[in-house]
């Protein structure tokens, strides 16, 4: 069996994880390298450094071979929507600005004042939020444009600077709302709108497909192992969809992190006037599926109450603070651009409510409970609305990454939503990128043999709904979301 290595970077951390299968027949993973990712404030807008995250990745490998590593496959995963202009010389033009900064404040209405949502939806299929790249490039500065030779998604830049060699991997390229679905092509209608062209976009290329050796130059500055480069599923959530344990076709997935997305696999695009209505994606995934999911701002929120108090409570103490306050006393919608990127998230929830003449939280425990309750009804409201768009009710909600571990919002997640939930693997990125891996070099023959893998080498814990002793507090909830 090969050695595998899952390089996957999040908005907050990035880690190297190496994969095996052992004579059980299960994948064991083993943490190489983790490091911290952020954005900063940088010539007027936030930022990525990333030649820092590649350096991580540099250091991360070093590791792993003097752990015994000599030769490995290598995939690269990151979040999505964001970019890096190369110019002809090769090089990246500036650090890249990140989907949280300001520039594409209302980017939506003014490009959409000349192409119609409608008309903008039924090519692409692709909610609607102003961190797209679309309305990223819409913004972006003309003279930078006139200057770049290759866009690059932001994991699609890594590889090429690992490789040298430059492609477009779907999952991600899907995201930038800018990819045709009916011609499988960058649609130039958009690209023209924006002041691109189809030639600054590398191929396209699908998950699974080699991208090549790391280069020479890089062998001689670090101590590597022999590695090749695979292009897993690019877009974090398209490989954490490939390391969800689903069987059969009436289950939905919930990725939760620091962005939750809510959705279920399909073959075949929805892009209906219902879905436009939802404001419901068709990001691509691996092997033809489509991930038709709705985007919901996540644990970002407690991420960042966290941070806000120093971090002096872990996740869990905090989960733990929340379940002693008694749920449900305010209706947030955790969905609303004012918490995208506020200057103080607790100041920003406690407005909200004072602004909705609500109970406003105030310990630690009230604010947890605030975001926890609401995104379990957010969850259970488009459980709910999925079904009804798909045709076929969700019997089953995996939850994976870090929100599966907690517990608090699992059960109440089953318990609104009248459904089972099943949680895990916390690690399903990772997982799914190493599956793509191993299937593109023969140790899996397909997605459906990585999946029996996946759910017989880690523990799955199953939610069923309690009594629910708020029986009204979803349809109480609708109401107010309408209301605003």
């Amino acid at each position: 069996m090969n050695d595998y290595i899952a390089v996957d970077i999040g908005a907050s951390s990035g880690r190297l994880i190496l994969g095996r299968i052992n004579n059980q027949k299960k994948l064991v993973l083993e943490e190489i390298h983790r490091f911290i990712n952020g954005f900063t404030k940088e010539n007027g807008h936030d930022r990525w450094a990333i030649d820092q995250l590649i350096h991580e990745i540099f250091i991360g490998l070093e590791k792993a071979k003097r752990m015994g590593v000599n030769k490995a496959k290598v995939g690269i995963d990151t979040w999505a929507v964001d970019y890096v202009l190369v110019g002809m010389d090769g090089r990246k033009l500036q650090n890249p600005i990140s989907y949280r900064d300001q520039r594409t404040r209302h980017a939506i209405e003014e490009l959409t004042g000349d192409l119609s949502k409608e008309y903008i939806y039924k090519k692409t299929g692709i909610q609607f939020l102003e961190l797209n790249t679309l309305y990223q490039l819409y913004k972006e500065n003309k003279e930078d444009l006139k200057k770049t030779d290759r866009i690059m998604m932001i994991p699609d830049y890594i590889g090429y600077v690992l490789t040298g060699n430059a492609v477009a991997e779907v999952t991600n390229a899907s995201t930038t709302q800018m990819l045709n679905l009916r011609e499988g092509l960058f649609d130039k209608d958009l690209l023209a709108k924006v002041n691109v062209y189809p030639e600054q976009f590398p191929r396209l290329a699908e998950s699974g497909s080699v991208l090549g050796a790391i280069r020479h130059k890089w062998r001689l500055e670090y101590d590597l192992p022999d590695c090749e480069v695979i292009t897993v599923a690019t877009h974090d959530t398209a490989s954490a969809v490939v390391g969800t344990p689903g069987e059969g076709d009436d289950w939905a997935f919930l990725s939760s992190g620091t962005w939750s997305l809510l959705g279920k696999e399909l073959n075949v695009p929805e892009n209906g006037a219902e879905a436009f209505k939802e404001n419901y994606t068709n990001e691509w995934g691996a092997y033809g599926t489509y991930r038709f999911l709705k985007n919901i701002m996540g644990l970002w929120i407690v991420q960042s109450i966290r941070r806000e108090q120093d971090n002096k409570y872990s996740f869990a103490e905090m989960a733990a603070q929340a379940e002693q306050v008694e749920p449900f006393q305010q209706f947030i919608n955790i969905n609303d651009d004012r918490f995208s990127n506020p200057k103080s998230m607790i100041d920003e929830i406690q407005a909200y409510c004072e602004e909705t003449h609500q109970t406003v939280p105030q310990t630690t425990g009230e604010l947890v409970a605030a975001a926890y309750c609401n995104l379990a009804l957010f969850y259970a409201n488009e459980l709910e609305k999925l079904g009804k768009i798909v045709g076929q009710p969700i019997k089953v909600l995996h939850i994976v990454g870090g929100g599966s571990n907690v517990d608090f919002l699992n059960q109440l997640t089953s318990t609104l939503s009248g459904i089972t939930v099943k949680a895990g693997p916390s690690e399903a990125t990772a997982v799914g990128n190493l599956a793509v891996q191993m299937i593109s070099s023969g140790d899996l023959s397909d997605l459906v043999e990585a999946r029996k893998l996946i759910n017989q080498s880690f523990e799955i814990k199953a939610y069923t709904p309690q009594d629910n002793q708020y029986p009204d507090v979803l349809a109480k909830y609708q109401a107010f979301i309408q209301g605003r």
